[in-house]
């Protein structure tokens, strides 16, 4: 049986040590690409990510990446976008100006903005998701409890337009949409690679749709 093959998304902005000793947990060679003409060979992507939405997205753009990465799922493999690259899956993001994003799934990316100075920004550490009920969210959260704890680290977060792609929400000072699965798409504003046995599960699950 063929070995699975996921390629992690090196553009700068990635903590891609941490998500390649995950994917390695999950019994699948992981390889780091940072040129586009690379991601048509595996069976599965990664766009990881921490840092700022324009300066994230004007260097896709730049590499050719953005191209290559809406050719690879129109074609119908995988991907997974982590914290920033799963913002960057999003239309348009609005930190430090007005930027558009690879526009893989329709909504925007907001500042969180609270009157209640209790609520820090960012929005740091472990905290419970609530799962939803759709066909797509079953396989990314088989095997994972509702309420389960993941660990975040973010000041924006995402408004899907199509509320039928969000897999699972968090509560921080409002109700957001944590984690997307819809298709071959998939992301999670939550660190999956830093999220215990939970998140783990949850590479887990991606690996076993790449390997369908």
């Amino acid at each position: 049986m063929q070995r699975i093959r996921i390629a992690v998304i090196d553009y700068g902005f990635g903590n891609i040590k941490s998500v390649i000793n995950a994917l390695y947990y999950c019994g699948v060679e992981a390889c780091v690409i940072d040129s586009p003409l690379k991601i048509s060979g595996f069976g599965g992507v990664i766009l990881p990510g921490v840092g700022a939405f324009g300066p994230a997205a004007d260097f896709l753009r730049t590499k050719d990446f953005d191209k290559a990465i809406r050719d690879y799922v129109d074609s119908g493999k995988m991907l997974y976008g982590i914290c920033l690259g799963f913002q960057l899956l999003f239309t348009r993001g609005y930190e430090s100006g007005n930027h558009e994003g690879l526009d893989l799934i329709s909504g925007e990316v907001k500042k969180f903005e609270f009157k209640d100075e209790l609520l820090k920004i960012p929005h740091m550490g472990w905290n419970d998701v609530n799962v939803e009920d759709s066909l797509y969210t079953k396989k990314m959260f088989l095997s994972i409890n509702d309420r389960e704890s993941f660990y975040f680290v973010h000041s924006y977060y995402v408004i899907p337009e199509n509320l039928l792609c969000i897999s699972s929400t968090c509560e921080y000072g409002l109700k957001f949409c944590s984690s997307v699965a819809y298709k071959n798409l998939w992301g999670s504003q939550f660190h999956p690679e830093k999220s215990g046995k939970a998140g783990l599960k949850i590479l887990s699950n991606f690996v076993k749709e790449v390997g369908r």
